[in-house]
């Protein structure tokens, strides 16, 4: 099970490590949890290893170790392919492929060795970008459609992402264009043959002899595109909508990754949401709850009337059935909860302290009450 720590913690750095910092911390541990080190629990290592990468893989990038400080694990898991880390996810294995260059034999291979021949192999998916999009509750209540503005990459059209002029190729003389190449190791008294990607030509069997002026040979460029997006009814906070093929390309000719908007409410100046239920606190005067009144209040269409019975006590709560905001799923729609707070007046007159003496006299003194047990219910009995 990998480990769920914060990746600072994992990789024993701090917040404001340097690249380096955090390169040099990934190597130490890297070497220290080899499985060939570890021959006593291999297993473990073996999982060690893949958190320490993990943490590697959202440092030592700028933007995704931007999303993780900003909203820790949940702000990078959109990149990971399956939603949660894989060696499919890993893009840094030329940063540090020359610590296991010739170590214990094994040429490199410990990518093609832990979790399953980890090292990627042929057209890959681009990765998938994030995008938090800040809407507000009107705009919930009807649902809207929001055209934003994404950067990212696309396959170069000049060499349609080959990366050569004109197609200008040459068979890989390393993999001889199968794209692979074969290592072997020994440990103990068994030899091993691994097979992984060809790190001349990155497993596509051939070389460009001269390259794309437009995108110097990487196969991508760079772009701006308009999408436009629907935001549905009753959309919840933190909803997940995906885009398929909008994401960034894929560095070998795969298809491009998705993109995914996160819906987040602003902050509304009158109403609280829970859910598909609104709340408001609405302010009545001490006459208004003493002897009765109607009392409008805002509601999503306009103001609508609620009657205050005599007595009414500040706290109290109203019902305003249907309200709400829509179910996002169709299942009809939430309801508002209107509180009332009975506001004391601050400043009086002498005219109105001598009617408000008059009706202090008439009513008399409150005779104390036992206080309820609801009050009491569920505190602890100390001894």
């Amino acid at each position: 099970m990998a480990d769920k720590r914060d990746y600072y913690e994992v990789l024993g750095i701090s917040r404001a490590a340097s690249k380096d910092e955090i390169k040099q911390a990934y190597r130490k541990l890297a070497m220290k949890f080899h499985p060939d080190m570890n021959k006593d629990n291999p297993k473990a290592a073996e999982e060690k290893f893949k958190g320490i990468s993990e943490a590697y893989e959202v440092l030592a990038d700028d933007q995704k170790r931007a999303r993780y400080d900003q909203f820790g694990r949940e702000g990078v898991e959109s990149t990971f392919r399956h939603g949660g880390f894989d060696w499919s996810d890993f893009t840094h294995y030329g940063d540090i492929s020359d610590i296991f260059g010739n170590f214990g034999g094994s040429g490199g291979s410990i990518f093609d060795q832990l979790f399953g021949g980890g090292v990627r192999r042929g057209p890959q998916e681009g990765r998938s970008l994030r995008y938090d999009l800040d809407i507000t509750l009107d705009d919930i209540s009807t649902g809207v459609e929001k055209e934003i503005r994404i950067p990212h990459s696309i396959q170069c059209p000049a060499c349609r992402g080959e990366g050569a002029k004109e197609g200008d190729f040459k068979t890989c003389p390393t993999c001889k264009g199968s794209g692979q190449v074969q290592r072997g190791q020994r440990r103990g008294n068994t030899n091993f043959v691994t097979i992984g990607q060809c790190p001349t030509c990155g497993g596509s069997g051939k070389q460009i002899i001269r390259e794309c002026q437009s995108c110097s040979g990487a196969g991508i460029a760079q772009t701006t595109s308009n999408i436009k997006v629907s935001i549905p009814k009753g959309a919840d906070e933190g909803m997940r909508l995906r885009i398929r093929g909008a994401g960034e390309a894929s560095p070998n000719g795969g298809p491009p990754g998705d993109l995914y908007i996160i819906v987040h409410m602003a902050e509304h100046q009158t109403f609280v949401r829970d859910g598909k239920d609104l709340y408001v606190e609405t302010p009545i005067s001490f006459a208004q709850a003493a002897i009765g009144d109607e009392v409008q209040v805002p509601t999503l269409d306009g103001n609508a009337l609620v009657t205050i019975p005599p007595g009414t006590q500040t706290g109290t709560v109203f019902r305003l059935k249907g309200k709400g905001l829509p179910d996002v799923r169709g299942r009809g729609q939430g309801d508002e909860f209107v509180k009332v707070t009975v506001v004391t007046p601050t400043k009086l007159s002498s005219p109105q302290k001598d009617l408000l003496k008059q009706f202090s006299q008439s009513i008399g003194s409150y005779e104390k009450s036992t206080p309820r047990k609801s009050f009491f219910k569920g505190l602890r009995r100390d001894g």
